[in-house]
C-alpha cells in the first residue's frame, strides 16, 4: 500500500495579492521544472495542510498549493467579499503565470474537485491531466443530501443534535437557515451556528472512521471562517448553474482524468463520480472500498498517490 512521500519543506512560501483586498497564500515545493500540479482543497475554506504536498513524488512534480481566498492562510481570514467561483478562476490564472506554468495537471477533492472540473471547462487548455478525490458536482441533490436529506438518515442523532443546536428552523432550508445564522449581527448565534456546523459536517466527513469523536470544540475563530465561508457559497449555489459540471464534460481536454471515491463516502455519494465518469470517454474510476471521503485515509491515500504516480509516468512518456 503506497504512503505519502517524505516531508519537503517549500522552496517558495508567499501572499499573492489578487484584488478586492485579498492576499492568496502560494507555495511551491519540489522541482521546479518537474510536471506542474495544483492542489485544490476542499471546503469551500478548508485550506491546505503540509501533507497535502506529500501526495506527489517530489523529483518528478512542480507541486504548487494555493490557499483559496478567505481560507487556510490567506488573508482576510474568512472573507466573502469578492469571493466566487470566477474570482477562484481569476486567482488560478494569478497563480500560473506567477510560476510560469503553461499548463499544469489539477488535483483536487470534494469542493477542490467542483473546482477542477469548472476550471477545465473554461481553460482546457491549461491542462495537462486530473486526479479528482470525492467528487462533488454542486447540484440540488448533492447540497440537499448534506445539508438536510440524505446523511441524516444515518446519523439520526447527530442530525437531531444539530437541528437542537441551530434552534427553531424549517430544516428544508438549512442552508438558508445556517446562512442568516453565521452572517448575524449577533455574535452568540454566529457562534451557535459556527458550533453547530462544525460537529455536523465533521460527522458525516469522518462517517467512515470508527475512531470520530464525539466532541467537536476546535478554534473558534477557525470555525466561523470556515462556515462563512462554506455557506456563503452554499447560499449561491457554488456560482455554478444546475448541472453545469455534467453538461460541460464535452469542454473538457483529451487529458487523462482519474477519479477516486470511496465507496463509504457519506459527504460526496460515488453517482456523482460515476456520472462524470461515464460521460468522459477513457477517464479511470477507482471506487475505493475501505475508504470515506478523507484523504488521510489509509486505503484513500495509497488510491491518490498511486494516481499521482501513473499521471506523471504518462506524462513522462513512460
Amino acid at each position: 500500500m503506497r504512503q505519502l512521500y517524505s516531508p519537503r519543506a517549500p522552496i517558495v512560501s508567499e501572499y499573492l495579492e489578487v484584488g478586492s483586498g485579498h492576499e492568496i497564500y502560494v507555495e511551491q515545493c519540489g522541482d521546479p521544472r518537474g510536471i506542474p500540479v495544483v492542489f485544490l482543497h476542499g471546503g469551500p475554506g478548508s485550506g491546505c495542510k503540509t501533507d497535502h504536498r506529500q501526495f506527489f513524488d517530489p523529483k518528478k512534480y512542480n507541486i504548487i498549493l494555493i490557499d483559496q481566498r478567505g481560507a487556510g492562510r490567506s488573508r482576510p481570514y474568512g472573507a466573502v467579499e469578492d469571493n466566487n467561483t470566477f474570482a477562484l478562476f481569476s486567482d488560478l490564472e494569478t497563480v500560473r503565470e506567477r510560476f510560469d506554468v503553461e499548463a499544469w495537471v489539477l488535483f483536487g477533492g470534494s469542493w477542490g474537485a467542483c473546482l477542477a472540473l469548472a476550471y477545465a471547462e473554461q481553460f482546457p487548455s491549461r491542462v495537462l491531466a486530473m486526479v479528482l478525490r470525492g467528487t462533488f458536482l454542486a447540484r440540488q441533490c448533492d447540497v440537499e443530501w448534506f445539508f438536510s436529506n440524505g446523511a441524516n438518515r444515518f446519523l439520526p442523532r447527530e442530525w437531531e443534535a444539530f437541528v437542537e443546536r441551530i434552534g427553531p428552523a424549517d430544516t428544508s432550508s438549512m442552508v438558508d437557515v445556517l446562512y442568516a445564522g453565521i452572517f448575524s449581527k449577533d455574535r452568540g448565534i454566529v457562534e451557535r451556528t459556527a458550533r453547530a456546523w462544525e460537529a455536523w459536517s465533521s460527522a458525516v466527513v469522518m462517517f467512515s472512521i470508527d475512531s470520530s469523536p464525539d466532541n467537536y470544540n476546535g478554534d473558534l475563530k477557525v470555525a466561523i471562517a470556515k462556515t462563512r465561508i462554506e455557506m456563503h457559497y452554499a447560499k449561491h449555489r457554488y456560482f455554478l448553474d444546475e448541472n453545469q459540471l455534467l453538461d460541460g464534460l464535452d469542454r473538457l481536454p483529451d487529458v487523462p482524468i482519474t477519479l477516486v471515491h470511496g465507496m463509504r463516502d457519506l459527504t460526496c455519494t460515488a453517482d456523482a463520480a460515476w456520472a462524470v465518469h461515464t460521460g468522459i470517454p477513457d477517464s479511470t474510476l477507482e471506487i475505493v472500498r475501505a475508504a470515506g471521503h478523507l484523504s488521510s485515509e489509509k486505503a484513500m491515500t495509497d488510491a491518490l498517490v498511486r494516481a499521482a504516480d501513473e499521471v506523471a509516468q504518462l506524462l513522462r512518456g513512460g
